[in-house]
């Protein structure tokens, strides 16, 4: 097997940004197949924490190209400026190893505004968006008037499609109370753009197609999770993106034949920002321990996360929708301390949670670097998950740094 896809199993920040950083030194390359600056994946590097946005989790490891693909809506400011954070602090030494698709779409102060004013209102189509512009890029995308990297960094192109889109942009801000933007700094700015990140510009999917059929290791990190899809997620709390394992494939531009396996990530609990349903949310002292002890706060817009206990039918759906192969458990350290750990098995039309309950740990399990290190408690609650989930269980997160995880399974084996 030379191609793996992360995706989240829940509704994002499961740890899949840890679990990419983890897995790779053992590939050739890591590929971004969706979403864009709303994404925040946290990798921790001794006393050290990098949250990236819009690169690939991969990008710390020197010998890994990173590829961001077609179906990453890129906020040029964002991209340039996380690459030129991570060479101050040391990383990223080769800048040339990030390649961006010559078709992805670009994420427009416009779009910002537009996302911004919208949430603003808090109307009924209120949804809780990060305001990074998002929505309103996969809107122009699908509408077939959004402006796409090959376009940013020709000049002359970029000027034509930006004198037919700027009129009908301004006049909805003005629309939603805000003021327009001046044609003229817009352009000026966005040529700089086009400068500084041309070299990065590729056909990516021809680069990634080339890397597996040369029998490279390729690594396809999505962004999210499976819930927040926006065709099989909680519809219309969703994002505007599939963020499920087909996503990989339109996503790059490769074909399904070629991907060989698909791990879910979930955490040992659950958690969500942002409006939407949520059955297992947990507002008792139980749920401020996975609040404050798991650090829930999101890392792209600090905002508390809603925390609750392990939910069984969403994991399965993500399991059927994803065809996973693999699940991975992160955060299980977070729950020692807890006297009793809760696992909804059933749920009454979202719901009503039905739980199991299993007796919690108390023992520091952050050295464990095998099953049989945890503690009976923990170990016990594992192997619930697994068979509840029907998906064996390929790795076990039980602390934020590199080192803290019991690897079950391999990756890249048959």
């Amino acid at each position: 097997m030379s191609t793996l896809i992360i995706v989240g199993a829940q509704w994002g920040d499961e740890g899949k940004g840890k679990v990419i950083d983890l897995l790779t030194p053992q590939v050739d390359m890591v590929v971004r197949y969706q979403g864009g600056a709303n994404a925040g994946h946290t990798v921790v590097v001794g006393d050290e924490k990098v949250v990236l946005h819009l690169l690939p989790s991969g990008v710390l490891h020197e010998g890994c190209q990173c590829v961001i693909g077609n179906g990453v809506v890129i906020d040029p400011d964002v991209l340039i400026t996380e690459m030129a954070g991570l060479q101050e602090r040391g990383y990223l030494r080769d800048p040339l190893r990030v390649v961006v698709s010559d078709r992805a779409h670009v994420v427009f102060p416009y779009h910002r505004l537009i996302d911004q004013l919208r949430e603003a209102r808090k109307d009924a189509t209120f949804i809780g968006t990060t305001g990074r512009g998002i929505g309103p890029t996969y809107e122009d995308k699908v509408a077939r008037r959004g402006i796409r990297m090959g376009d940013l960094i020709q000049p002359d192109v970029l000027r034509k499609l930006l004198e037919t889109i700027l009129p009908q942009k301004n006049q909805e801000i003005v629309s939603l109370g805000g003021k327009p933007l001046v044609f003229a700094e817009l352009f000026a700015q966005a040529t700089i753009w086009g400068e500084k990140i041309s070299h990065h510009v590729k056909d990516a999917s021809l680069l990634v197609e080339q890397s597996i059929r040369n029998k490279k290791q390729v690594l396809f990190e999505g962004a999210q999770g499976t819930a927040l899809d926006v065709d099989q997620g909680t519809y219309p709390y969703v994002t505007s993106s599939n963020t499920v394992a087909g996503g990989a494939c339109t996503g790059v531009g490769i074909g399904p034949t070629l991907i060989d396996d698909v791990w879910g990530v979930s955490k040992a609990y659950t958690t969500r920002v942002g409006e939407g349903p949520f059955p297992t949310e947990e507002k008792s002292s139980a749920g401020e321990h996975l609040r404050k002890q798991g650090h829930e706060f999101g890392s792209t817009t600090g905002r508390p996360r809603r925390c609750g206990w392990f939910d069984v039918p969403l994991v399965r759906h993500a399991a059927r929708v994803n065809g996973l192969t693999g699940l991975v458990v992160t955060k299980l350290d977070v729950l020692t301390g807890l006297e009793d750990v809760k696992v909804c098995v059933k749920n009454d039309d979202q719901k009503v949670p039905v739980y199991e309950t299993f007796p919690g740990w108390t023992e520091d399990i952050t050295h464990a670097r095998s099953l049989k290190d945890l503690p009976r408690n923990a170990r016990n609650y594992i192997s619930a998950l697994e068979e509840k989930c029907q998906v064996p269980i390929v790795l076990v997160s039980v602390g934020s740094e590199r080192s803290q995880h019991i690897m079950v399974r391999k990756p890249f084996t048959s």
